[in-house]
């Protein structure tokens, strides 16, 4: 798998595609929620993770690919659906990968929109 798709599928919630592409000693900075070292630490957030998008019903967007030599950035709408909520959450991923082709820091900005402001996108 090349650098693209390894971002668009980690962004994508298809974690378990990217286990082999993550370097040892990764870091995985959710932006005003936590920083996970480590790639025991990083694929069990994954995991968590995934147990969550399995409970709702999700539909990720991509709106934009910025491709570079070390880095691919990745940005788009998630909407997680379960009964009558419906959350919108547009997020930004920033993937630097190392001289080695493997994935070593990842910054992840997910920013909750209301439903009313989604009527004017």
């Amino acid at each position: 798998m090349n650098k693209e798709l390894i971002a668009e599928s980690f962004s994508m919630g298809r974690f378990e595609e990217t286990y082999s592409y993550l370097s040892d000693s990764i870091e995985w900075n959710i932006v005003g929620e936590s920083t996970i070292t480590g790639i025991e630490s990083v694929i069990q957030k994954c995991e968590e993770t995934s147990n969550y998008f399995n409970s709702v019903t999700t539909t990720f967007n991509v709106k934009n690919r910025i491709i570079g030599d070390h880095q691919v950035v990745i940005n788009g709408l998630a909407v997680f659906e379960k009964k009558d909520e419906v959350s919108f959450i547009d997020a930004c991923d920033i993937y630097t990968f190392n001289d080695n082709g493997l994935l070593q820091k990842i910054e992840s900005y997910c920013i909750t929109i209301k439903n009313e402001a989604m009527h004017d996108k």
